[in-house]
């Protein structure tokens, strides 16, 4: 039962209090069809408004089946509107956007009602006014007989109390109003129905009763309903169940609205779409950039790897310290005048720089340490490790006829101390180790570095590789040192450049070779240990004797051929060989096997106090003169040396003055003797950059654990060029792109400014839509979520239309990079960037739009209804 207990209801304009209604008392029976008469301006549709809780009075009371509602909350009133109030208006009210079936069902959706039981409900009652046939219609496809009954099935759908009808014939023609006023009759012989009309012959005909207003009072009451004092103090607050919107609900609603704009919603799309193009575009560049270094860095690092020399300094720290002291230095010198001479601080940083020490690397212990079950994790992240050891490989022309001639090492390239000093000083720099280079231990980083052009890939120790590069040259300075061409041809052009001459060319033409001159040639290596011959029981050297060299060569050396020619893939960023003539580490093995298995070796070896040389115990005195020197051959020495040559016999006194003044240890070093235990440097090949950092951290921890056990000599320091070539590029690459995005962020905030704005002139157009949400019980917070919905739809749709562009864009921004640079695929836009990207468009606009939002929350329903 619905009880208005002393009801007024004052509006304040200005200064001004304008009296609606003044002290209005009706109770209404459970069902009864009511018509409320009065002149305009009697306070019909303000007390109606105040039943259906869309307004609310200044004084008195309404009591809804005994509970008072002084003490609702806005929450409460929406409660009552979705669950107990029905509205019929008299211009409809449909949403335009929504189709028939959508308006009737959305008091259901409110309720949170399923969405099959929602249908099934919702086409029943539509079938009860006779609509069944119309449900997928908009509201403008319907005559204004078919909107009314439309409204009404809306009204009916909660199944609620009461319902209430403002003028609702009041736009139809005579016999559309006989058909809503039958209806309405039908409903309320079931309902609770209050009319308000002007027209007193309607009510007359339909009504059961009628009530008039006037100035806010009731003037009559046809048949009014008397309630005795105790059951209408029975008043006591029941509890109600809570109705809400969902989000998807909302979604539907806004996107159903945006549809009837396609243009300005694409536009306003498009609009707040340039900010995230700008920054997609930004990190597809940057995160191409990253990749294009991290590829280059991954390839880079097979030609750099970390090398862990005997001596070795941390150029890492080294670069710190300086930028340290720079930044000191600059801290430290204050902003002066002009007018005198001051002290700058060169001194202190020279000597600063000048403190920087190396330190000596044990590096048979740390070879220990990598190979056992600690330094896993150093291999797990390696491709390959490289030993090396100071072991020059004594390689000969295998064809003697023209003499005996040495092809490593290579006496062209280490003949004339003036081309230090002359302008051939930039061959200083070609080496032995230049020409002749052991191949890392790895089959598949050699495979995906060069393609075989002709021959083969070595398959035993002593196959060898000819490396041209990716024009199928090789240097010619090569070709003189391995023999292949005249180096008397060498010595001339050497000679007509010291003496200033103009150099011909054309005496002197390039030369070319097929892959056939190549193949099968041959060299013979000789073992440091085959140059000293036994005599009686000393040994002689013999490295100055060409017939017993050629008799090696001959008989006793390591025969080595070319079995393949390599040269660089296309797509090799770098190689790691960087000789002409590339052998495996095998070859390295076998020779190192082979020296000391010698029988001068073992003799040495087994006799660590006596010179193998001499016989004799190593000496701890110098010889200063040729008769000292002479006293300490023996006869069979003094033999050899008398059937030498003058300057043969100063090369034998020389060379033997060296192993009277020798150790232990560096007669072991001229035969060659090795320990593969103690390596003379270590080649960490990284897998990829991410191995870097492991490596570099595992071996800060084996220092760590060193310093921990006292062993600080035994701590290393390595040389990461890698490490030292690109340590800030990334960060410089990261502060580049922060900078462009917080430019580009400038447009993202405009872009928003402008959806914040659009958002409100849609509140403004959708002000009815408001209203009429309001009416069937939608709370602020469901109008909120509502225009919240519209941004996140446009700003997901922005996100989409910018996150597509930059996709687009990068089309021909990659074409054009690849024709300046030859890099492919720079621009690259990340999957979780590209997501990212959305969920920042969605969330700068739901923060655009939520002033709008607020603001449509906060409109007066009354009011809203009201607007067109």
């Amino acid at each position: 039962m619905l009880q208005l207990k002393r009801i007024f209801k004052n509006y304040v304009i200005g200064d001004m209090e304008q009296h609606v209604l003044k002290g209005v008392d009706i109770n209404f029976r459970e069902n009864e069809f009511v018509s409320i008469l009065g002149p305009s301006g009697s306070g019909k549709t303000t007390l109606l408004n105040i039943i259906g809780g869309l307004d609310h009075y200044t004084t008195g009371d309404l009591i809804i089946n005994g509970v008072s509602t002084q003490k609702y909350k806005s929450s409460d009133w929406d409660i009552y509107r979705n669950q107990s109030i029905g509205f019929v208006f008299q211009s409809y009210n449909l949403i335009p956007h929504q189709t028939v079936l959508a308006n009737v069902e959305l008091a259901l959706t409110l309720a949170g009602v399923s969405k099959k039981e929602r249908k099934n409900r919702a086409i029943a009652v539509l079938k009860k006014v006779g609509l069944e046939n119309h449900l997928y219609k908009k509201p403008n496809q319907m005559s204004g007989g078919q909107m009314q009954r439309v409204a009404i099935a809306r009204a009916l759908i909660n199944n609620p109390d009461i319902l209430l009808a403002d003028e609702p014939t009041g736009a139809l023609d005579t016999e559309t109003s006989i058909q809503v006023m039958e209806l309405l009759k039908e409903i309320a012989k079931e309902k609770l129905v209050i009319m308000v009309t002007h027209n007193p012959e309607l009510a007359e005909q339909y009504s059961t009763r009628i009530i008039k207003l006037l100035d806010g009072k009731i003037q009559y009451d046809t048949h009014p309903l008397v309630v005795s004092e105790e059951s209408s103090t029975q008043i006591e607050q029941g509890k109600i169940k809570q109705v809400s919107m969902s989000f998807l609900t909302a979604l539907s609603l806004s996107f159903n609205n945006l549809r009837t704009k396609k243009g300005r919603t694409i536009l306003t799309a498009f609009a707040g779409s340039i900010g995230i193009i700008g920054i997609a575009l930004i990190l597809s560049l940057s995160s191409g950039t990253r990749e294009y270094i991290s590829s280059l860095e991954e390839e880079t690092l097979a030609a750099y790897p970390i090398t862990i020399d005997q001596q070795g300094i941390d150029l890492l720290a080294t670069r710190d310290k300086n930028l340290n002291m720079l930044s000191s230095s600059n801290a430290l010198e204050e902003s002066h005048d002009l007018d005198k001479v001051y002290q700058n601080g060169y001194v202190a940083n020279t000597l600063q720089l000048s403190s920087i020490k190396l330190s000596d690397n044990n590096l048979a212990q740390f070879k220990a340490y990598l190979e056992s079950e600690e330094g896993e994790i150093i291999q797990d992240q390696t491709n390959a490790i490289q030993y090396g050891y100071n072991l020059d490989l004594q390689i000969y022309k295998s064809d003697t006829t023209d003499g005996v001639v040495k092809i490593n090492p290579s006496p062209l390239l280490e003949s004339s101390e003036t081309m230090m000093n002359s302008p051939l000083s930039m061959m200083s720099n070609f080496s032995s180790n230049s020409i002749w280079t052991e191949m890392i231990d790895n089959q598949d980083i050699l495979t995906s570095q060069y393609e075989v052009i002709a021959g083969k890939w070595p398959q035993s120790y002593n196959e060898v590789l000819v490396v041209v590069d990716e024009n199928n040259e090789i240097s010619d300075m090569a070709l003189y040192a391995l023999g292949l061409k005249d180096a008397k041809e060498f010595e001339e052009i050497k000679a007509m450049i010291d003496e200033e001459e103009e150099f011909d060319y054309s005496k002197y033409p390039q030369t070319n070779y097929t892959y056939e001159d190549f193949l099968g040639l041959e060299f013979s290596l000789l073992l440091n240990s085959d140059y000293y011959e036994k005599v009686g029981q000393e040994w002689v050297d013999r490295t100055t004797d060409e017939s017993y060299l050629k008799e090696l060569i001959h008989d006793k050396t390591i025969p080595l051929q070319v079995v393949g020619i390599i040269r660089p893939s296309e797509d090799a960023i770098t190689t790691t060989i960087t000789g002409t003539i590339a052998y495996s580490r095998e070859l390295t093995q076998h020779v190192i096997d082979a020296i000391n298995e010698s029988e001068i070796v073992k003799e040495q070896k087994n006799n660590p106090k006596i010179n193998v040389f001499t016989q004799k115990e190593f000496s701890t005195t110098n010889i200063t003169t040729q008769e000292e020197l002479m006293n300490q051959l023996s006869d069979e020495q003094k033999a050899v040396l008398s059937t030498l040559s003058e300057i043969e016999q100063a090369n034998y006194l020389k060379a033997y003055s060296e192993t009277l003044s020798a150790s232990y240890d560096n007669n072991l070093q001229l035969l060659g003797a090795i320990d593969l235990n103690v390596p003379s440097s270590i080649n960490l090949y990284l897998k990829d950059f991410n191995s870097r950092d492991e490596v570099t951290e595992a071996i800060a921890k084996y220092n760590e654990n060193q310093m921990e056990e006292g062993n600080d000599a035994n701590t290393i320091e390595y040389t990461d060029m890698v490490g030292v070539m690109t340590s800030s590029m990334t960060s410089i690459i990261d502060m580049i792109t922060y900078l462009l995005i917080g430019f580009v962020s400038i447009s993202l905030v405009v872009s928003s400014i402008m959806i914040g704005i659009i958002t409100y002139i849609s509140v403004l157009e959708r002000t009815k839509e408001i209203g009429i949400l309001r009416s069937i019980g939608a709370s602020k917070r469901d109008i909120s979520r509502v225009f919240n919905a519209e941004t996140v739809i446009v700003g997901f749709t922005a996100g989409i239309i910018g996150i597509a562009s930059t996709l687009l864009l990068n089309i021909p921004i990659n074409s054009i990079i690849e024709k300046l640079s030859g890099a492919k695929d720079i621009a690259s836009l990340p999957l979780n960037g590209a997501i990212v990207l959305i969920v920042i468009s969605v969330v700068l606009t739901m923060i655009a739009g939520l002033i709008p939002s607020r603001i449509a929350s906060k409109k007066d329903p009354v009011i809203a209804l009201r607007s067109e």
